[in-house]
């Protein structure tokens, strides 16, 4: 969830996204003028096997590509620092490499061996010691501004690949992102198309408090219409979320082959709907898995809405919307200790997925089992804090707090048009807290509601709340409603898994797991990638 300061399942390789994304994206070069350029520029960043290369910095060989070049980095620590010669974007946090010329490819020689790190220079690679951050250069307050990683600022078709990106930390203007397709951050405008990442990893090593910097997402798009791809990639110990696509209509995207661990959210989707599939990707060990929700933010317009645009027709065969959750590993996500800030502190401890105040998305065929509190949730947002200028609570009700005074700014969405379908359960609802279980809907009456059918739990029949679920609201597409939002036993303990309202104590029959110390995960190798000279131009280091 998006605040206001800023091992697979591999079976059966489901091809056709993949193709058309890729045509897409092709498509997408030859339109804006860089499909297949002739004559293009390899720039050399580094020194491989003895042999130097054009450029020492990232942010020096970026700076002189063109459109089509491509950027090859040799392994190394590199400690880049690009917001500290150049303005980020818009005012906000700069990023040590930013990235504003349409079409580079920017590609490490080593996944787990090029580091795009944000500490000190002569600190060890990804430093975990406090001395060693670098919060960024300092405003006209005498305040860090914070640092992105590698931003990609509002240009289309970059390719960023193979390469590890950790330690970026907030600070007084944002910042806190490790790989980021910045497509217009707080306007409410989609302004970036066509980009792909890919054997991509981030993470961080150091959490400085509660209050402190922090890294806050691990990789993330935003105000993006793609066609965009996130493949083979790994986030974990972000105090947001490890995967974030947010502020996007029809986000045209896709996330497959991920794995994000020991963060607050494994994925946040905020305001972000139309063509969007998250699929065969690992979600373990978070406060929860993924959460899919509607905020009146600066992630305008809202609200989240998963229904095909005009035009457009589901996906996938079986998908009744074009927003699809579909054959993942959710699993285990009753973790408590990690970094935690904003609404991502709301987390739900001990649920697999969890959709807030959305509309019309489609969780099907997933394998979801030992998460504690629920297999998957369906809830309102009561979004609560301050508007920024840009939102203004689209498809939501506001000043439900204060009728009638619109500084009181709240704004509340309902959760409606769901199907949850064919997905696999074991072992949920281990707390054993009342309504704990593999289903939960909380909802208003809605025409139309959401619908629950042919799940199954090999150990015992499917467990929900309200009861009956598979049976009451089986059919899509007419009205229903879910448990009552006020006084139910189900509203009681989300409130109370949440403590969206203030603490609740742990006590016989409202037991969740609470933080007692803060762990992070070391970054394990991830599978680089496969023959990483293979389509680059013919340079000194690719034969």
């Amino acid at each position: 969830m998006k605040h206001m300061a800023k091992g697979p399942d591999t079976t059966t390789p489901h091809r056709f996204p993949s193709r058309r994304h890729v045509a897409a994206l092709a498509a997408t070069l030859v339109t804006i003028g860089l499909g297949a350029p002739s004559g293009a520029a390899v720039l050399r960043v580094g020194t491989f096997n003895g042999i130097p290369g054009d450029h020492t910095t990232i942010q020096d060989a970026v700076d002189a590509a063109q459109p089509g070049d491509w950027i090859l980095i040799a392994p190394g620590d590199y400690k880049e620092r690009g917001d500290y010669t150049r303005p980020g974007p818009n005012g906000n946090a700069g990023a040590g490499v930013l990235i504003r010329t349409p079409g580079i490819h920017v590609r490490g020689l080593d996944r787990n061996g090029v580091v795009i790190d944000g500490t000190q220079l002569g600190a060890a690679v990804c430093d975990s010691a406090a001395a060693a951050q670098v919060l960024g250069p300092l405003d006209g307050n005498g305040q860090p501004m914070g640092r992105n990683g590698i931003e990609v600022f509002e240009v289309d078709g970059v390719t960023i690949e193979n390469l590890t990106a950790c330690n970026f930390l907030t600070g007084a203007d944002g910042g806190g992102n490790q790989i980021w397709f910045n497509g217009g951050d707080g306007t409410g405008t989609v302004n970036l198309n066509g980009y792909q990442g890919a054997y991509l990893s981030a993470t961080a090593t150091v959490f400085l408090g509660d209050n402190g910097p922090g890294a806050e997402y691990g990789i993330f798009a935003s105000n993006v219409h793609g066609p965009g791809l996130f493949e083979h990639t790994y986030a974990s110990n972000m105090r947001d979320a490890s995967y974030y696509v947010g502020a996007c209509p029809d986000c045209n995207t896709i996330i497959r082959f991920a794995h994000a661990e020991n963060s607050a959210l494994g994925y946040s989707g905020t305001n972000s709907g139309g063509n969007l599939i998250l699929e065969k990707s690992e979600w373990d060990q978070n406060t929860t898995g993924i959460s899919i929700n509607s905020q009146n933010n600066d992630d305008a317009p809202s609200p989240q809405d998963g229904a095909c645009p005009t035009g457009s027709r589901p996906p996938l065969p079986g998908a009744h919307s074009c927003t699809v959750v579909r054959r993942n590993f959710i699993h285990d996500n009753n973790n408590p200790n990690v970094p935690s800030s904003g609404s991502a502190a709301l987390a739900p401890v001990g649920t697999g997925i969890v959709i807030a105040g959305g509309r019309d998305d489609t969780v099907m065929s997933n394998k979801i089992v030992n998460n504690g509190a629920w297999g998957v949730l369906v809830v309102p947002f009561p979004d609560t804090g301050p508007p920024p200028p840009v939102a203004h609570c689209q498809g939501g009700l506001a000043n439900f707090l204060l009728p009638g005074v619109p500084e009181a700014g709240a704004c509340f969405y309902d959760s409606w048009g769901h199907e949850v379908t064919r997905n696999s359960f074991a072992n949920n609802g281990f707390f054993g807290n009342v309504s704990n279980g593999d289903l939960g809907d909380l909802s208003s009456q809605h025409d139309p509601g959401n619908c629950w059918n042919r799940n199954v739990d090999k150990s015992h029949v499917v467990t929900s709340a309200p009861p009956d679920l598979q049976i009451t609201h089986r059919q899509c597409g007419v009205p229903n409603a879910g448990a009552a939002i006020i006084g139910s036993d189900l509203s009681t303990q989300v409130i109370c898994a949440t403590q969206a309202f203030g603490p609740c104590a742990d006590q016989p029959g409202h037991h969740y797991p609470r933080t007692t110390a803060v762990m992070l995960k070391p970054l394990p190798p991830q599978p680089t990638m496969p023959s990483p000279c293979r389509g680059v131009p013919a340079n000194p280091w690719c034969s």
